[in-house]
C-alpha cells in the first residue's frame, strides 16, 4: 500500500493527471501476483529474503507503466496542438477570404501553453497508444530485461550466503520479468482507457520547470567539457580501490546472536558418570562470569532418534545478560577468550560458537566449527590416522584456537562370552546372565 501511494503521488505531481496513475496502480499488483505464482510453482517460501526481492523490484517495476503513460501524454498533447494550429490556419484563411486586405479581420491563436482537452475519437486514441508504445516499447522491454538479469551474480554465491540470498534473487528476477512482459502487453491497454481528459504539457508543470532549470545547465556544461567529465568519472572509479582493499574475503560477516553455545568434544570411551561430572564442572565455571544469565548443558543424545549426538559431544547454551549490564569494555570476543581460559580440562577441546549459526552449519555440512576438513576413504583406520596427523599439523597454525580430529573408531568395550554349560549347572538362563551383567 505504501508503494502504491508513492507511485500515485509521483504520477500526480509530474503528470498533473490522477487517472494516469491508475495504469501503474493496476499493473503493479498484477506483476507482483505473477511473481507469487512462480514462487508457488517453484516451492519458495514467503520469508524475509524472498519478500525482500519483490520489495526491491517494486521500484523498477513501475518504470514501464510510467514511461508509456508519459510518452502517450506527449503524443496526445502534440496531436491537440497540431489540431489547434490547423484550426487556426483554416480560420485565418476563411477570414482573409471574407475581408481581403482588412487588417482588423486577422485572428491570432496561441496554444503552446494551454491545457489540451482533445476530444479524440476511439480510433485516433488507440492509434496514438500504438504509436507512443512502439516508440518506447522495445527499448523499455530490453531495459527491464537488463535489470532482470542483473541478479545473475547472486546465483553464483555458494554455501551459506548462496542459500540466504537465492530466494531474493529468484523473486526479484520473477517480478522484473513480469514487469517487462506487462510493459508491452497490459500497460498500453490500460493507458488507452485511463489517459484521457485534460492533458497538461510539461511546460505547465512548475516541478518540471524547476528541475529543468537545474538539469539543463548542468548537462550543457558537462557536454561542453567531455574530457574533464570523463577524467572526473575515472577518478571516482579509482577512489574505490581503498575501501575495496579494506574488505575481507568473507562475504557473510560474523553475526552476534546475543548468546553463546559451548560445544566441546571429548575423547571416545568416556563413561556416563565422567561425562556427567564434566558437564557439571563446566557449567559451574561458566556461571561464575558476571555477564552470564543462565547456563544449561546437555551431553549425549536425547531419548529420540532425531538427535544422534554421541556421548562425547557436550552442548551448553549460555544465555547472556543485556550488554548494558556487562563490565566496562567487555565484548563478545573478550568474553570468549575469558571463558576459554577459565574452562580447561584435559581431553576436552573447547569450541565457543553462535547457537543458530552453528545449527545451520551442522545441518548443511555436518561440521560445528567455522572451519573444518572432511576426510573420505574406504578404510576407517586410515581415515582416523590421517585425521590425527592433520590435527598435529594444524595446532601450530597462527590464529588457531583449538583443533580436534574426531575419532571414527575406538572406544572401550567389554566382550562377555557366556559359558552356557557352566551357567546351566548353576540353573541360570542366558537372560539371567544378561540381567546380572
Amino acid at each position: 500500500m505504501e508503494e502504491l501511494l508513492v507511485v500515485g503521488l509521483v504520477c500526480a505531481i509530474f503528470l498533473f493527471h490522477i487517472r494516469s496513475s491508475m495504469v501503474a496502480l493496476i499493473s503493479l499488483p498484477i506483476g507482483i501476483l505473477a511473481a507469487f505464482i512462480v514462487m508457488k510453482l517453484q516451492g519458495l517460501n514467503a520469508n524475509i529474503m524472498s519478500l525482500g526481492g519483490i520489495a526491491i523490484a517494486i521500484g523498477a517495476m513501475v518504470d514501464g507503466a510510467i514511461v508509456v503513460v508519459e510518452n502517450l501524454h506527449k503524443h496526445i498533447h502534440q496531436h491537440a496542438v497540431s489540431s489547434s494550429q490547423g484550426a487556426s490556419a483554416s480560420q485565418r484563411d476563411s477570414a482573409s477570404q471574407r475581408g481581403a486586405g482588412s487588417a482588423q479581420s486577422r485572428t491570432y491563436l496561441s496554444t503552446s501553453a494551454a491545457p489540451t482537452s482533445a476530444k479524440l475519437s476511439a480510433a485516433k486514441r488507440w492509434e496514438l497508444v500504438i504509436k507512443s508504445t512502439t516508440e518506447v516499447g522495445p527499448a523499455l522491454f530490453f531495459a527491464l530485461l537488463i535489470i532482470t538479469v542483473s541478479f545473475i551474480p547472486v546465483f553464483a554465491l555458494e554455501a551459506q550466503e548462496g542459500r540466504l540470498f537465492a530466494p531474493l534473487a529468484f523473486t526479484k528476477t520473477y517480478a522484473m520479468a513480469a514487469a517487462a512482459a506487462l510493459a508491452i502487453t497490459l500497460v498500453p491497454v490500460l493507458a488507452g482507457y485511463f489517459v484521457r481528459g485534460k492533458i497538461r504539457s510539461e511546460a505547465q508543470n512548475p516541478v518540471n520547470r524547476a528541475l529543468e532549470c537545474v538539469y539543463q545547465p548542468l548537462l550543457t556544461r558537462l557536454l561542453n567539457y567531455p574530457l574533464l567529465t570523463l577524467a572526473g568519472a575515472f577518478c571516482l572509479l579509482l577512489s574505490m580501490y581503498w575501501p575495496l582493499s579494506q574488505l575481507g574475503s568473507e562475504f557473510m560477516p560474523e553475526l552476534d546472536e546475543g548468546d553463546l553455545m559451548y560445544m566441546p568434544t571429548t575423547y571416545p570411551g568416556i563413561s556416563v558418570g565422567k561425562a556427567r561430572e564434566l558437564l557439571q564442572q563446566t557449567d559451574k565455571l561458566i556461571a561464575t562470569l558476571p555477564e552470564v544469565e543462565t547456563v544449561f548443558g546437555k551431553i549425549g543424545r536425547a531419548d529420540t532418534a532425531t538427535d544422534p549426538a554421541p556421548l562425547t559431544m557436550i552442548e551448553t547454551f549460555i544465555q547472556l545478560k543485556p550488554k548494558a549490564q556487562w563490565r566496562e569494555g567487555m565484548t563478545t570476543e573478550k568474553l570468549e577468550d575469558e571463558l576459554n581460559a577459565l574452562v580447561q580440562f584435559p581431553g576436552l577441546t573447547n569450541a565457543w560458537v553462535m547457537p543458530i549459526k552453528t545449527r545451520i552449519d551442522m545441518l548443511a555440512t555436518g561440521i560445528k566449527t567455522p572451519v573444518g576438513i572432511k576426510i573420505a576413504g574406504p578404510d576407517l583406520a586410515g581415515i582416523e590416522a590421517i585425521g590425527k596427523d592433520i590435527e598435529t599439523l594444524l595446532k601450530d597454525l597462527p590464529n588457531t584456537a583449538s583443533v580436534y580430529a574426531e575419532r571414527v573408531v575406538g572406544g572401550r568395550y567389554v566382550y562377555i562370552d557366556i559359558d552356557r554349560q557352566l551357567a546351566a549347572r548353576y540353573g541360570m538362563t542366558i537372560g539371567d546372565v544378561h540381567s546380572i551383567v
